[in-house]
Formats: C-alpha cells, sequence, structure tokens
C-alpha cells in the first residue's frame, strides 16, 4: 500500500467514524432531551449533521476527496473509468472497507460518550416508501456531487452537501440515510438513529439503485462528467 493511499483510507476511516458518531451522538442527544417531541429529535439530529458533515467535508476532503461513502467512491470510479480518471476499481474497495469500519467504530464511539451501551437496533425501517425514500435520496446526492464538481463548483461542496442531506432528513421518507457505509454502522444505535439489522439489506439494496439514477441524471445533464471525477466530492491529491 503506497503512502498516500494509507493517507487517504485513514481519511475515509476517520471522516466516516466521525459522521455516523455526528448522526447517532446527536440522535442519542435528541431523544433524551426531547423524549416526547420526535419531530423535535428530528430537526436535532438534522441540524447537526448538516454542520457536521459540513466541516468533515472541509476537514478530510483535500486529503481523500470526503467521500464518506461507498456509492459515492462507485460513481466517481464509473464515470472516470473511460477517461483514466477517479479511482481505480481497486481503490474503491479499499475505501468501502475504510467507509464501513468507520461506520461500525463511529456508532461505537457514540454510544461510550453517551453510556448508552451498545446494542444492536430493533428500529424496523423498510416500508415501501422508506425504500423509494432511499432511492430519491441517493440519487439526488449522487448527481448534486457531480453538478458541482462539473460546473467547476467543488468549492461550495461542504455546505452545499452539507443542506441536502440536511433537507433529505424531511423531504424523504426514509430520512436520507443515502450511504451504505452509514447504514452499516447505524445497525450498533438501538436508539431513535438506528436501524434493524432485517433493515440494512433493502435499504443498500435501494441506494445501490439510487446510484445507477444518479450517475444516468449526471451523464444526462454532463456527458462529460466523467473528466472531473478526480476532483469529488471536492479536489484533493491523489
Amino acid at each position: 500500500m503506497t503512502s498516500s493511499l494509507a493517507r487517504r483510507l485513514l481519511a475515509e476511516f476517520l471522516g466516516t467514524a466521525l459522521l455516523v458518531t455526528v448522526v447517532v451522538g446527536s440522535g442519542i442527544a435528541a431523544q433524551q432531551l426531547s423524549p416526547n417531541d420526535v419531530g423535535l429529535q428530528l430537526l436535532e439530529n438534522s441540524t447537526a449533521t448538516v454542520f457536521g458533515l459540513a466541516v468533515l467535508i472541509l476537514w478530510f476532503g483535500p486529503v481523500s476527496g470526503a467521500h464518506f461513502n461507498p456509492v459515492v467512491s462507485l460513481a466517481e470510479w464509473f464515470l472516470g473509468r473511460r477517461r483514466s480518471t477517479g479511482l481505480p476499481l481497486t481503490d474503491v474497495a479499499a475505501y468501502a472497507v475504510a467507509q464501513v469500519a468507520g461506520g461500525i467504530g463511529g456508532a461505537l464511539l457514540a454510544n461510550v460518550m453517551f453510556e448508552v451501551g451498545t446494542h444492536v437496533s430493533t428500529h424496523h425501517r423498510a416500508s415501501g416508501g422508506h425504500l423509494v425514500g432511499e432511492v430519491v435520496a441517493t440519487a439526488g446526492l449522487v448527481a448534486l456531487i457531480f453538478a458541482l464538481v462539473r460546473s467547476d463548483r467543488g468549492a461550495i461542496a461542504a455546505p452545499t452537501v452539507g443542506a441536502y442531506i440536511g433537507a433529505a432528513y424531511w423531504f424523504t421518507s426514509s430520512t436520507s440515510f443515502a450511504n451504505p457505509a452509514v447504514t452499516i454502522g447505524r445497525v450498533f444505535s438501538d436508539t431513535f438513529a438506528g436501524i434493524a439489522p432485517a433493515s440494512v439489506l433493502p435499504f443498500i439494496a435501494m441506494q445501490l439503485i439510487g446510484l445507477i439514477v444518479g450517475i444516468a441524471l449526471t451523464l444526462a445533464l454532463y456527458p462529460d462528467a466523467g473528466a472531473k471525477a478526480d476532483d469529488v466530492v471536492i479536489p484533493h491529491t491523489h
């Protein structure tokens, strides 16, 4: 493993871990602070995620691109492969391992900080509406990221992506997981932010469908988007 790849994997591990810590930790805090108001819990959880994700993109983006999401890494590879840009498939696999490990680690860290113990979630989410929501959330995320990169607006990716995810907490029925690594990590939180193991595979399947839809939208709007694949989510060094 080259030192460059090792640094990028470390950035992806830490970024994904801290993202899940933000999501799960703020979910635990929201549940404790507003036990009888689910709407307020969602507001508290989504607000923390908006700011936390924007900060993490700025923090780790110059090293790894701040994917924190196997779907984003796959999209970069697919769109860049014909132009010799973006991640090679071997790096996509390595990124995914780091992201999933980070997602699990982030949930465990949040549990330790809030002293709630680690329990597998019992929060079942895989209804028909929730699954459609995951397709919509993931497709929009992929299309947005590549629209920003292709139009040379990567500098505003951090607040824009954060704002999209925050909005999608509310306009999608699934509260916008849109990320297999985060989905797996949230299994280890039996709280407001958790997801039951039985819901994980359906969610990930819908996220992969959302990836395909997002790529199709990107190619329809920006046929040469692959030329900028190296700059996803924000410009970084390989």
